[in-house]
C-alpha cells in the first residue's frame, strides 16, 4: 500500500518513511579539472609560432592545407575518427569530437563531463516539446544558452566544441522511440526548428565573421531515418525504400534547411539503409546532395559504428578495408567509432583508396577546428575566453528553461469553469499518477545533468495544499491504486492526474507497438474521473502521442494537458499552466501521425491546442488570382492539358510572391500568446499532400486587442510540390489557404 500524505511548503515529501527532496541532484564527479583543450600552445612549444596552420593571420585554407601537408599517413588516420590522436610533434592534442546538446549541454558522448566545479547544465525540455511553441526565436534563443553553457565548459576542460545536435529526422509514426527527440512531423516545422536552433548554437554573438563559429552543431540521421526497433526489424538492418519525390518533399527539407538556411558545421549519417544503399556509404546522398547540391561548409560524420554496422550487420561489403574505402569515397569525413582507425591504412595498401581522400577527409575536419579557434592558441585570449563556471545554470538561462516548458505546453480539451484553477479556491488538490513526483522522466534522452528539478507536485504545492498518491509503482502501471486514489479524489476540490510514460517505453533502439497508455493507467483515470469531487485534470507526460480518446469523450475529465518531457523545470511550467499564471498557447503541435497524408481517423490534429483566451482570424486582403510569368515559347502557352509547370531556376527567378494580410483578434479578459499556422491544401496532382503548412509566427495580445499581420507566400518556394519523379513542380488551379477555421480560396493560373 501507498502512504498518502499532505506537502506543504518547504518542498521536502515524506513518501514510505524517507525523506526525499526532489530539488537535488545526483553529480557524477571527474577528477582534477584540466584547462581547455587546444593546439598551438606557445607556452608548451616554442616551436608552433612556424607553423604555418598555427598563424592565425593566415587565411584558413592555406592553414589546413599546411597542416595536413605536414601529416603522415598514420597520423591523417588519427583524425578520422572521433577519439581524434595527438600529434605531439606538432603540438596537437586529442580531441574527443563526440559531445552532445539535443536539449542542453548533456554528458552522454564522451566529450563532456560534469565535475564538482560544474555540477550541471540548464536542461530545457525534450525538443518535441519545444517544437510545439511554433516560436522561432524561442528555437535560436535556447541554442544561444546551451552554447554559452557549452563554451563556459569547455573553458574548464569539460567540454568539446563540436555537438552532434539536433536531431530533425521527420516524426512519422507516434510509436517511433526517438520521436521525442525532433521537432514532430512537419517538414517546414522542423526545418525553422533546426536552422534556428543552429543559428543559435554556431553563431557568435557580433556575427561579424559568419565562417567563425561558437560551437558547431550537427544536423542528424541522414536520411529517411525513423525506425529503431519495432517488431524484430532493427535499425541496423532496415531499408527505407523511399521515392524520390517523398525524399524532396519530407524526409530532406530540415537537413536542407540546416545546411543552406544555418549553416550547419557538419551532418550526421544514419545507420539504415535507403534504397538498398547504407547511407553512409552513398556517394549520391554524401558528396552529391550534401556537399554537392546543398554545399555544406563543414564536415559529414557517421552515426556511431554505422561503418562498422554496413559490414557486419548489412553484409554490404566482403571485406572491412572495402568498407572503409567506400566511406570514404562516397564523402564521410569522420567515423564516430574505430573502424575506420583500423582498416584505413589497409584500404590504402590494397590500392582501394589513394592518401588524396583522406587528405579531402581530414581536411573538412581540421576546417572545421580552425572556425571553431581550437589552433589558434589559449581561449582564454579569444572571443568566449572569460566564460566559466559562472555562466552555467544562471538564473536566467533556468528562467528561460521554465518559460520553454510554458510555451509548448497543449491543451487539448478544457470544459467551462476546469482551468485555470483558482489558488484561492483550492483548499486542497489530489495530485495522483506514475509521473506526478518525477525528476528524470522530465528530461527525457540524451539528457545531461540539470541545475536541478521542480517536479509536478513540487510545482503544484507551491501554490495550494496538495495530497498526494502516486497510484501506481511505474508507468507500467501493473496494479493500479484504484480505491485509494478514489478515496483522494473523492475529497479533493481538484484532482490533477499525471500520467504517460517514460525511457523505458521509449527510447532509442525501443519503438511502441500500440498507441494505448500502459497498463491499468486508463482505469486509474475512468475511476477516479467517476468519483471526483472537483474538476479532473488529466496530464500527459511523453514523447509520442496516445490513443487518449476515451478521456476526450468523459464528460467527467474536465481537461486534458499535454507536456511533452518538460525540462528540469517541468513542475513549475505545469502548475503555471493549471494555475493561470500562464495562459496556454493555441494552435500547438501535438504529436500526430503525418496529417499531411494520413486518411484515417485523429483523436487531435496536427496544430490543435486551446487557450484560456479566444483568439479570431479574419483575412483582410489576399488575391483571388495569381499568374505565373511564362515566356511566350513555353509548352504551356500552347497546350490546354498543362495542369503543373515546372518551377525551374528560370521561372523562380522572376519571384513570383504575393501577400496575405489578416486581422487576430483576442476576444477574451486573458492575455496571451498565439502561434498563428498558415495551411494550404494544393490541387489534387502529382500524390501532393491533403494539406501542409507553409508559414507560422508566435505574437502576443493582450485582452480584448487586436494585431495586422502579413504573410508573403513565394510560389516557388511554397506552393511547389514535388511530383513522383522527384520533379518540383507548381500546380495550377484551385488551391484552399488556412489560418484557424477562416478559408481563403485563389486560382494559379499561367
Amino acid at each position: 500500500m501507498i502512504s498518502v500524505f499532505e506537502n506543504r511548503a518547504p518542498k521536502v515529501f515524506v513518501i514510505l518513511g524517507f525523506f526525499i527532496c526532489f530539488s537535488l541532484i545526483s553529480v557524477r564527479v571527474v577528477g582534477q579539472v584540466s584547462p581547455a583543450v587546444f593546439a598551438c600552445d606557445a607556452t608548451k612549444d616554442r616551436k608552433v609560432v612556424h607553423y604555418g596552420f598555427c598563424n592565425a593571420s593566415l587565411g584558413r585554407d592555406a592553414r589546413v592545407a599546411d597542416l595536413v601537408r605536414r601529416l603522415t599517413l598514420q597520423e591523417k588516420i588519427l583524425n578520422i575518427v572521433n577519439g581524434a590522436g595527438n600529434i605531439s610533434r606538432l603540438g596537437i592534442p586529442k580531441y574527443e569530437w563526440w559531445s552532445e546538446a539535443l536539449h542542453g549541454v548533456s554528458n552522454i558522448g564522451p566529450g563532456t563531463n560534469f565535475s564538482s566545479l560544474v555540477p550541471g547544465a540548464t536542461s530545457f525540455p525534450q525538443v518535441i516539446l519545444t517544437a510545439a511553441s511554433f516560436n522561432t526565436s524561442l528555437f535560436e534563443a535556447i541554442g544561444k544558452v546551451v552554447s554559452t553553457e557549452a563554451r563556459a565548459m569547455y573553458n574548464v576542460g569539460l567540454a568539446g566544441l563540436t555537438f552532434w545536435s539536433p536531431n530533425v529526422n521527420i516524426f512519422r509514426d507516434p510509436r517511433w522511440g526517438r520521436g521525442q527527440e525532433t521537432p514532430g512531423e512537419d517538414p517546414l516545422l522542423s526545418s525553422k526548428y533546426g536552422s534556428s536552433y543552429v543559428k543559435g548554437l554556431q553563431q557568435t554573438d557580433d556575427n561579424a565573421d559568419p565562417s567563425r563559429l561558437k560551437v558547431a552543431a550537427c544536423c542528424k540521421h541522414y536520411t529517411a531515418y525513423d525506425l529503431d526497433n519495432w517488431k524484430g526489424v532493427d535499425r541496423y538492418h532496415f531499408n527505407a525504400v523511399v521515392t524520390q519525390q517523398d525524399m524532396d518533399d519530407t524526409f530532406d527539407p530540415p537537413f536542407k534547411s540546416c545546411v543552406i538556411d544555418g549553416n550547419v558545421a557538419s551532418v550526421m549519417c544514419s545507420y539504415n539503409q535507403v534504397n538498398g544503399k547504407p547511407t553512409c556509404a552513398d556517394p549520391h546522398l554524401l558528396a552529391g546532395v550534401i556537399r554537392g547540391q546543398w554545399k555544406l561548409n563543414g564536415y559529414i560524420v557517421s552515426d556511431c559504428d554505422s561503418v562498422e554496422v554496413f559490414f557486419d550487420d548489412q553484409h554490404y561489403t566482403k571485406t572491412p578495408e572495402q568498407a572503409a574505402a567506400k566511406a570514404i569515397l562516397a564523402g564521410l569525413d569522420l567515423n564516430c567509432g574505430s573502424f575506420l582507425g583500423q582498416h584505413t591504412a589497409a584500404a590504402v595498401k590494397k590500392g582501394l583508396l589513394k592518401e588524396s581522400d583522406i587528405d579531402n577527409a581530414i581536411t573538412n575536419n581540421f576546417a572545421t577546428l580552425m572556425r571553431l579557434g581550437f589552433f589558434d592558441g589559449d581561449p582564454r585570449k579569444q572571443p568566449y575566453g572569460k566564460l566559466g563556471p559562472k555562466d552555467v545554470c544562471t538564473a536566467e538561462n533556468q528562467e528561460l528553461a521554465r518559460d520553454a516548458a510554458r510555451q509548448g505546453i497543449v491543451l487539448l480539451k478544457n470544459t467551462a469553469g476546469s482551468l485555470p484553477l483558482s489558488p484561492a479556491a483550492i483548499k486542497t488538490l489530489a495530485v495522483i499518477g506514475p509521473n506526478a513526483n518525477v525528476t528524470k522522466t522530465m528530461i527525457g534522452n540524451y539528457e545531461g545533468i540539470p541545475c536541478k528539478y521542480t517536479t509536478p507536485l513540487q510545482g503544484l504545492t507551491a501554490s495550494v495544499e496538495t495530497k498526494y498518491l502516486p497510484g501506481c509503482s511505474n508507468v507500467t502501471c501493473g496494479n493500479a491504486q484504484v480505491k485509494e486514489a478514489k478515496k483522494l479524489a473523492a475529497t479533493a476540490d481538484a484532482t490533477v492526474l499525471v500520467m504517460g510514460i517514460d525511457q523505458s517505453l521509449e527510447r532509442e533502439s525501443f519503438d511502441r507497438v500500440d498507441l494505448r497508455l500502459p497498463g491499468q493507467q486508463p482505469l486509474l483515470i475512468k475511476e477516479v474521473a467517476k468519483v471526483a469531487k472537483g474538476p479532473v485534470i488529466l496530464v500527459i507526460m511523453s514523447g509520442g502521442g496516445f490513443d487518449i480518446s476515451f478521456a476526450k469523450h468523459n464528460d467527467k475529465v474536465t481537461s486534458i494537458l499535454w507536456v511533452g518531457y518538460p525540462g528540469e523545470a517541468g513542475g513549475a511550467a505545469i502548475a503555471d499552466v493549471i494555475f493561470g499564471y500562464y495562459n496556454p498557447n493555441p494552435s500547438k503541435g501535438y504529436p500526430g501521425r503525418t496529417y499531411r497524408f494520413y486518411t484515417g481517423e485523429t483523436i487531435y490534429s496536427f496544430g490543435h491546442g486551446l487557450s484560456y483566451s479566444k483568439f479570431s482570424h479574419k483575412i483582410l486582403k489576399a488575391p483571388q488570382t495569381v499568374s505565373i510569368p511564362l515566356d511566350d515559347d513555353h509548352v504551356c502557352r500552347h497546350s490546354l492539358d498543362c495542369n503543373s509547370v515546372e518551377a525551374v531556376e528560370q521561372l523562380c527567378k522572376k519571384s513570383v510572391t504575393f501577400d496575405i494580410h489578416l486581422r487576430v483578434q483576442n476576444k477574451a479578459r486573458h492575455g496571451g500568446s498565439h502561434s498563428v499556422l498558415l495551411f494550404v491544401t494544393p490541387p489534387s496532382l502529382h500524390n501532393s499532400p491533403r494539406k501542409h503548412l507553409i508559414g507560422f509566427e508566435k505574437i502576443s495580445l493582450k485582452g480584448k486587442s487586436g494585431t495586422l499581420m502579413r504573410f508573403k507566400v513565394d510560389v516557388c518556394k511554397d506552393l511547389s510540390v514535388v511530383d513522383e519523379l522527384g520533379r518540383r513542380k507548381i500546380a495550377l488551379g484551385q488551391y484552399v489557404l488556412r489560418v484557424g477555421n477562416f478559408k481563403h480560396t485563389l486560382s494559379l493560373r499561367i
